[in-house]
C-alpha cells in the first residue's frame, strides 16, 4: 500500500513540476516579470521543455540527475524571482494549456553548446597532445 502511496505522490509531484515549467514559460514573456527573473525562467523553461537535454538520458544515472534535480531546482531558483502574483496567474493558465509547448530554439542552443564543448576538449586534446611529440 505504502508503494502506490509513493508513485501517487510522485506522480503529483511530477506533474506540478510540469505545470510550473509552462507557468515559468508564460512568466518569462509577461511584462510584470523582472528581466533578471524573465532570463531566468526562459532558460529554465526552454531546457525542461527541449526535447534534447544536456546530460543525456541514455547514460547511466547521469542522465537522470537534470531531470530529478536540475529542472526542479532551476524551477525553484525562477519561481523565487517572479512576483508571487504574476506567478499564481501563470500557474492557473498553464493548467489550463493542454499541450506542452516545444521549444526548438532551448534545442538548438543545447546543440551548439555540445558542439563548443567537444571543440573546446578537441582544441585542449590537440595542445597536450601536440605539446608532448617531437618536432
Amino acid at each position: 500500500m505504502k508503494a502506490g502511496r509513493l508513485v501517487a505522490q510522485a506522480r503529483d509531484w511530477a506533474r506540478t513540476i510540469k505545470r510550473d515549467v509552462v507557468a515559468l514559460w508564460l512568466a518569462a514573456r509577461d511584462p510584470r516579470t523582472p528581466w533578471y527573473a524573465k532570463a531566468l525562467a526562459a532558460l529554465v523553461a526552454a531546457y525542461a521543455l527541449s526535447p534534447i537535454d544536456l546530460i543525456p538520458d541514455f547514460i547511466p544515472v547521469l542522465g537522470l540527475v537534470d531531470d530529478i534535480i536540475l529542472v526542479p531546482l532551476g524551477v525553484l531558483a525562477a519561481i523565487r524571482l517572479v512576483p508571487p502574483v504574476v506567478m499564481a496567474e501563470m500557474r492557473v493558465l498553464a493548467a489550463q494549456r493542454a499541450a506542452r509547448p516545444r521549444s526548438r530554439m532551448a534545442a538548438w542552443m543545447i546543440v551548439c553548446l555540445w558542439l563548443a564543448l567537444a571543440a573546446l576538449i578537441s582544441a585542449w586534446l590537440w595542445r597536450s597532445l601536440g605539446e608532448g611529440t617531437p618536432a
